[in-house]
């Protein structure tokens, strides 16, 4: 059995090759750049340079059984176009080789961005429907892929797409550093009390191969993922800093004095499109609302659970 991991070399990417090579399979990675010291040396892994844009390279690394297709454009600021590329133009050229090539199986990596619109999530399932205004390109962009990726399902082609929730855990080169690099200027948006969902990449990597066991009896639809509950975001996030030798965050700012920033400076970016914005709209509704979600469709259909508690991440972070 053979599979093929695009953005391999990514966080998550990492991790579903390491367990799929803890499973005997040979591993195909298709990642941009040289190969990475971090990947393992196996004899069963074997590294295809180019992306999910360059068609011929992609047929080229996709002589396999399976595609999980992680690669993506993530991040909360950017020309529209960019997203679009990469999360729209690159997943159709990954439906198209799957027929191509005649793979029957497609594992995509979502996320829940794609249903989080103008209002707190609590506890929703996956009959929550896409918004109908998007406040971020990465959330619509992603939108619009699961849902080709879902309407590519049929008998020649079995897709399921995964929605890990603030993938963290070691070796994160994002979500984390972001928040050390940026800790002394964040403020609390809102009371503080929101909660929300995170997944640790460990959990996030086995839920694929989950999926990818339960393919056949899944095929078409969407899974939340999430570790076993939610927590209160800016209270995780002072235990982050406190972890990395950071004071934590205490001072407040209300969410309407931060939405109508995030709404400023939403317009602006789009007339400095290489400026970092310090706050978006979409930024604010994250760090002030609610988002978790209900996790029973994926503990029943594919098996899910936890492998990996949030106190025994954070004890891995620490002792890192």
């Amino acid at each position: 059995m053979k599979a093929l991991v695009t953005g391999g070399t990514g966080f998550l990417g990492k991790h579903i090759v390491e367990q799929l090579l803890d499973r005997g399979y040979g591993v195909h990675v298709l990642a941009r750049g040289k190969t990475p010291t971090t990947l393992s040396t196996s004899a069963k892994l074997t590294f295809f340079r180019g992306d999910i844009l360059d068609v011929r390279a992609l047929k080229e690394a996709a002589d396999v059984d399976v595609i999980f297709h992680v690669a993506a454009k993530a991040g909360i600021w950017g020309p529209y176009q960019s997203f679009f590329d990469c999360n729209v133009v690159g997943t159709r050229n990954v439906i198209k080789v799957c027929r191509e090539k005649g793979i029957s199986s497609l594992v995509y990596t979502s996320s829940p961005s794609v249903v989080f619109g103008e209002h707190s999530i609590r506890g929703a399932n996956e009959s929550l429907p896409y918004p109908t205004r998007f406040l971020s390109s990465y959330a619509e962009t992603k939108a619009i892929a699961e849902r080709e990726i879902l309407a590519a399902n049929g008998e020649k082609l079995t897709t399921v797409a995964l929605r890990p929730h603030l993938i963290w855990g070691n070796g994160d080169n994002h979500l984390i550093p972001t928040l050390l690099r940026k800790a002394s200027r964040l403020r609390i948006v809102g009371d503080g009390r929101n909660q929300v969902d995170i997944t640790h990449v460990e959990n996030a990597a086995h839920a694929h191969l989950l999926a990818l066991d339960a393919l056949e009896t899944v095929a078409g639809r969407a899974f939340f993922l999430a570790q076993e509950k939610p927590v209160l975001l800016w209270e995780w996030i002072n235990d982050l800093l406190k972890l990395f030798g950071k004071s934590p965050i205490r001072k407040q700012i209300p969410f309407p004095l931060a939405y109508a920033a995030g709404a400023f400076c939403d317009s602006l970016a789009k007339l400095c499109p290489n400026w970092e914005p310090p706050m978006t709209r979409f930024l604010a509704r994250q760090l002030a609302q609610d988002h978790y979600f209900d996790l029973s469709a994926a503990k029943k259909h594919l098996g899910y659970s936890p492998k990996v508690s949030i106190i025994d991440g954070m004890t891995a972070l620490k002792n890192h």
